[in-house]
């Protein structure tokens, strides 16, 4: 079941979504993507468990090529921690909930 507190984001929306106060996680993903559906629960559970600490959001590259490309993208899933529209931190591939709490808890 999909978590109604995980953002789709688009280009349109992701600079006002990354530059609030609050820090943004961004699981940059599609579709056709055996890892990104393999971390997709994960995200999923983080959402939840983190709701009202973190914005945690989903952006479609198939979709929305123009902010991928702006972030240097070339493989997928790549998650992205922005705190005040900075990059913090990122990790690429699907890696387990114990690496994405490690690189959330660097947005202190």
């Amino acid at each position: 079941m999909a978590s109604d507190k995980v953002l789709q984001l688009n280009d349109a929306e992701f600079d006002a979504t990354v530059k609030s106060e609050q820090p943004t996680l961004v699981d940059f993903w599609a579709p056709w993507c055996g890892p990104c559906k393999a971390i997709g629960p994960v995200i999923e559970d983080l959402a939840e468990e983190y709701d009202g600490k973190i914005t945690i959001a989903k952006m479609n590259v198939d979709d929305n090529p123009v902010t991928p490309g702006k972030f240097g993208i070339r493989a997928i899933p790549t998650l992205i921690l922005f705190k005040d529209g900075e990059v913090v931190d990122q990790i690429t591939g699907s890696v387990g909930k114990s690496q994405l709490v490690d690189l959330i808890n660097k947005a202190g």
